[in-house]
């Protein structure tokens, strides 16, 4: 947080010149827009053609403005509240995004003056056709900067989703099944920035991306992980050619658990939602003798996907269509079930899904999970096994799905995963400290789960299924 910086004395430009406004703030006041309206999500927005057309320093700080305002956006809105001179008023959403931008960058930017912050959020509303509007925002950013700082408890539930602006009924699930430490922990991660970390397909790509200037330090789940500390490897011919590739930890972890489960590296593969194929990268290159069918029903992300798995296309069908709907007669030897879901374990990396998403919104997902882990069972055949994932903190997305595919599911069992961590240790891809400190997060059905915090990685739920007949 940055110090109350006082503004009585800033000069105030002429009302009849405009003050500019970067690059940088316009496209992050385009893209909060966007996903405010339900458009779409920040990371598509901030990948898309508008960012792509920004210097470097300018992506990078529209970047750090959008996932700052989402993140930190219900407190922003408390603060900025109790500034206006009608608290219940509603504002329209050019508003609210100017005022959020402008109370980030006062609250948490140290490097930029308030001034800038102020002046670019007041034009942002003239421009966005609210000149009468714009004052209100002018007057409001100005207290905000002129107030001390609030120091906020986080001893109770409600002070601790008010502190680390996160919805109260998500801090109020997250304390009841975990505990009131770990909600608190998996609230702090949700608003720090995620690391970025690679996975190493060679040996020697370590060795180029060091000499390009890009400074790693070791994952702390996976041998084949690093986490960049400064430069940018997206520069390198290691990534370019794939020899380097973004993919946060948890998700390796899925696809390493789900590769290990053939022990003759050769067999049939489901990867029953395989986009963006992260995962199924790592089951192509763990289980080189394999065939493997990647099912994907949308259009767009199925054409991406059979280009990110072009360089394994003799190996890898990529199919257009709904895993629910394979035949009858299906009968592979291992199905992996990364299944869409709430996401509630990556709010650090998705800051606005705490935004949209609702309770009420669980039920809905549950039973496309349901659908899900069925088919991928009726799919395997007898001795064959299916590991289902998510990237949920959520009981009912994890747990209860799997209860419930068991509990129709005559012939089938669950399988704990204590003998997959072990493999990888004997694999060297799990060091003895990390396999050991996994072993502690196994529930007593065998499932391991990875809460935000516990390691560099987004929060995941693992699980392993048998077809015993």
């Amino acid at each position: 947080m940055t110090s109350t910086r006082p503004i009585a004395a800033m000069k105030v430009a002429p009302k009849n010149r405009a003050t500019a406004i970067s690059l940088a703030r316009k496209a992050a006041f385009d893209v909060l827009l966007a996903v405010e309206r339900g458009h779409s999500h920040s990371d598509d927005l901030l990948r898309g053609k508008a960012a792509n057309v920004l210097s470097a320093p300018d992506r990078n700080l529209a970047t750090a403005l959008v996932l700052g305002v989402l993140r930190w956006q219900i407190l922003l809105d408390h603060r900025l509240q109790s500034l206006l001179k009608r608290p219940n008023a509603k504002l329209e959403a050019e508003i609210r995004i100017a005022l959020r931008l402008g109370a980030f960058q006062i609250l948490h930017m140290d490097r930029i003056p308030a001034r800038a912050a102020i002046d670019e959020s007041v034009e942002l509303a003239k421009q966005a056709g609210h000149r009468f509007a714009s004052g209100m925002v002018n007057a409001v950013l100005r207290k905000l900067a002129a107030a001390p700082r609030l120091s906020t408890s986080e001893e109770s539930i409600a002070e601790l989703a008010l502190a680390q602006a996160h919805p109260l009924w998500m801090v109020e699930r997250w304390a009841g099944f975990y505990g009131l430490d770990s909600a608190r922990a998996i609230c702090h991660h949700g608003q720090t920035q995620p690391a970025l970390t690679l996975r190493l397909c060679s040996a020697e790509s370590e060795s180029e991306l060091m000499q390009a200037g890009i400074i790693l330090e070791p994952g702390q789940l996976l041998a084949v992980a690093r986490t960049v500390v400064s430069g940018d490897p997206a520069a390198s011919a290691a990534w370019r050619e794939g020899r380097v590739r973004l993919q946060d930890e948890g998700s390796q972890l899925v696809a390493e658990i789900a590769a290990a489960t053939l022990t003759q590296n050769a067999g049939s593969i489901l990867d029953a939602c395989a986009a963006p194929g992260g995962k199924t990268l790592i089951l192509a290159e763990r289980n080189r003798g394999a065939h493997i069918l990647a099912c994907e029903a949308s259009p767009p992300r199925l054409k991406q996907l059979r280009e990110r798995l072009s360089p394994y296309a003799d190996r890898i069908e990529c199919r257009l269509g709904d895993a629910t709907a394979l035949p009858e007669d299906a009968a592979f030897d291992l199905v992996l079930a990364d299944v869409p879901c709430s996401g509630t374990g990556t709010l650090g990396r998705n800051p606005e899904i705490r935004h949209r998403l609702r309770r009420e919104d669980l039920p809905r997902q549950v039973e496309r999970q349901r659908a899900l882990l069925a088919t991928a069972l009726r799919s395997v055949r007898p001795g064959g096994r299916v590991v289902y994932s998510t990237c949920s903190l959520e009981p009912e997305e994890n747990e209860a799905v799997v209860a419930a595919a068991l509990a129709a599911t005559p012939d089938a069992r669950a399988v704990s995963l204590s003998h997959s961590i072990e493999v990888l240790l004997r694999r060297s891809i799990l060091t003895p400290a990390v396999a050991e400190q996994l072993q502690t997060l196994l529930t007593d059905e065998g499932a391991l789960r990875l809460l935000p915090g516990a390691f560099h990685s987004d929060g995941f739920f693992i699980c392993m299924l048998e077809r015993t007949a």
